[in-house]
């Protein structure tokens, strides 16, 4: 056995949350590609199987007072606030992430406020919110301008009304200075909006106490709510009387049943809420919620550091020099919870890596993508990742 073997050995013996690993439904193979879609709590398929069976099959229209289906955006949205650090009725699930992209920048430049005409977009960002970005910025008459996120602050100026960024770079895993652009941003008298897919769940984010407006995310990585389960909306209690959604639904009207022609917004985050919502997705989630029970997310944020460090000293150790070069930041203040490596032949590596039961991803043109998921991502997996990755090198 190599030291990194026994090493590894030793982490998983002491490690806290090595327990969760048994709340997943997980099989031999390495899988470190939960910042794509997380794995499959134990507990998801009876509540499907009773949603659909007896909610939906016995009570029928019934549940949606009954079991709570009316309730549910705003209920599952309370489960979600204290692992992006919000307080309660801030938070709101329902529609697709790039639907919430849409609502937030528009809702943050009405924000906003007269005189301000220019939309700023982080230059690396995932490229839907690009595309949401140009949409926003063609339906509110601002100019779009993709800035670096390092680059805001100077950016910044009387005409700015929002800027959209990434919490972590989906590409390289870089990690952005939240509380600071935050910051920069209230002051500059714009409007943050924040992209949390790939922050939620692996890292403190802070939102009520960094001052951040608006935020989005995902349910389906680290939250590990299943394939398309439904986004959320962030609306912060300060600015929820203000914020003036695009998307104005019966769903968000203060009187939903009133069946009113004129629309008044609901009060709260609920004017985040559109149409009906995606109720078995939407109960999945709320079942995959429950693994959090008892997590503390700073305790998560301790073991993906320490997960990562140990990938990259086994692939120092095993994998031949210059093969690979990691891209994502060394300093823990700037690291999310994967690690890119760029390779030249990543693609067809990739393939190889997964014949051979270590599942990550590839991002064009020449970069490996390893996500590690604290819950059920032990050391022995990281070892064995990279020894595996070593050999397919070889």
């Amino acid at each position: 056995m190599s030291e990194s073997a026994e090493r590894a050995q030793k982490l998983d013996a002491v490690d806290e949350l090595a327990g969760k690993r048994a709340e997943f439904v997980l099989d031999d193979v390495v899988y470190l590609d939960g910042n794509s879609l997380g794995a499959l709590p134990a507990v998801v398929p009876g509540r499907v199987e009773d949603v659909v069976r007896r909610q939906w099959g016995e009570l029928r229209i019934r549940s949606w007072e009954e079991s709570g289906w009316w309730t549910a955006p705003e209920r599952i949205g309370d489960r979600i606030a204290p692992l992006v650090g919000a307080a309660p009725r801030q938070i709101v699930v329902g529609d697709s992430t790039s639907v919430n992209v849409l609502k937030a920048l528009v809702g943050a430049v009405r924000m906003a406020g007269e005189g301000r005409d220019e939309l700023l977009v982080d230059a690396t960002t995932f490229p839907t919110d690009g595309y949401i970005a140009e949409s926003a910025a063609r339906m509110t008459g601002c100019t779009l301008r993709p800035v670096a996120p390092a680059d805001v602050p100077g950016a910044l100026g009387d005409r700015t009304a929002a800027v959209l960024l990434n919490h972590v770079d989906y590409r390289t895993g870089r990690l952005h200075d939240l509380p600071g652009l935050t910051t920069a941003v209230r002051a500059a008298g714009a409007v943050a909006v924040w992209d949390l897919c790939h922050s939620a769940g692996a890292l403190p984010v802070g939102l009520d106490e960094h001052g951040v407006d608006l935020a989005v995310g995902c349910t389906y990585k680290y939250l590990n709510g299943g394939p398309g389960s439904p986004a959320y909306l962030y609306v912060r209690r300060e600015v929820q009387d203000r914020f003036d959604s695009p998307l104005p639904g019966w769903n968000s009207h203060a009187e939903p049943f009133g069946m009113r022609s004129d629309f008044e917004a609901a009060p709260g985050a609920l004017r985040g809420r559109v149409g009906t919502p995606d109720i078995l997705s939407m109960l999945a989630l709320e079942a995959a919620l429950e693994v959090w029970d008892g997590v503390a997310v700073e305790a998560v944020r301790a073991k993906s550091l320490a997960l990562t460090d140990f990938f990259l000293e086994c692939v120092a150790a095993y994998v031949p020099e210059g093969r690979v070069e990691c891209v994502t930041p060394l300093p823990h203040g700037e690291r999310g919870s994967q690690i890119a490596l760029r390779c030249d032949d990543a693609g067809d590596v990739m393939k190889r890596l997964i014949e051979r039961g270590v599942v990550g991803d590839f991002r064009a043109p020449d970069v490996l993508r390893f996500g590690f998921t604290p819950l059920y991502v032990g050391f022995a997996d990281v070892e064995r990742a990279a020894r595996v990755l070593a050999q397919t090198l070889a």
